[in-house]
């Protein structure tokens, strides 16, 4: 991938993906307990050097756009800060970690619910078995709204990641998520200021974001399905 490629939020439109970014099927799997325990990949999509991914959720052609957001008058008005993640983020200060915590970027992915709440984890964080844990839990937060930072190292942890979107499945909730954007890909606003470069956001899918372009979880309490989640799309890039 060259410079070009990065993410458009189009006014009252689709994402307009450029610069051949690789799009995939990712789901988030749940234990017995119901709880979001891991990531597991589901399948490449086929895809166009660049192409346009619907964020009306309104799309006979999902994850693409179709233009169907024309006929449902659809509202793409962008609410979210272009504040910096660090002015954001509360600070939770652990024995062995601190969490960097950015609530208004949350896509309840509920990771962070697994075994123990990742806040207590960090505070009991001397404990290596909450450590771990903590780690995971942030590290599979799509949104990066929760980072660790190792004290011993200094070092903060993160999943290393390529550029790529993946289209989300969330199994536990039995809706379809958000657009999980990886690897630092620029993603400019309609008005041509371009939002942080992260190494993980989530950008709403569904059309009911109070966040928009970012997902703030109304996927879940609208029930949001992708038709396509089961679809077979390849894996080549034309």
């Amino acid at each position: 991938m060259g410079n070009d490629s990065k993410i458009k939020v189009s006014k009252n439109g689709p994402y307009l993906v450029s610069g051949s970014i690789p799009l995939e099927r990712e789901n988030s799997v749940p234990n017995e307990a119901g709880i979001p325990e891991k990531w597991e990949r589901a399948g490449k999509i086929t895809i166009e050097k660049n192409y346009s991914l619907c964020r009306c959720g309104k799309s006979k052609s999902k994850p693409f756009c179709d233009g169907s957001h024309v006929k449902a008058g659809f509202d793409g008005t962008e609410a979210a800060t272009h504040t910096k993640y660090d002015v954001q983020a509360e600070i939770y200060d652990g024995p062995e970690l601190v969490l960097k915590d950015a609530e208004d970027l949350c896509s309840l992915g509920r990771f962070c619910d697994l075994g123990d709440q990742v806040w207590n984890l960090v505070e009991n964080s001397d404990d290596p078995e909450a450590k771990k844990l903590a780690i995971q839990e942030s590290c599979n937060c799509p949104s990066g709204r929760l980072v660790v930072t190792d004290k011993k190292t200094g070092e903060t942890v993160e999943p290393k990641f390529d550029p790529s979107i993946s289209v989300t499945e969330d199994l536990g909730a039995g809706t379809s998520g958000p657009l999980w954007v990886k690897g630092g890909v620029v993603v400019e606003s309609a008005d041509g200021e371009d939002y942080e470069v992260r190494n993980r956001v989530t950008l709403c899918r569904c059309g009911k974001s109070q966040n928009k372009p970012f997902c703030d979880g109304n996927h879940v309490s609208a029930g949001f399905i992708d038709e396509s989640r089961n679809k077979d799309q390849g894996a080549e890039v034309k």
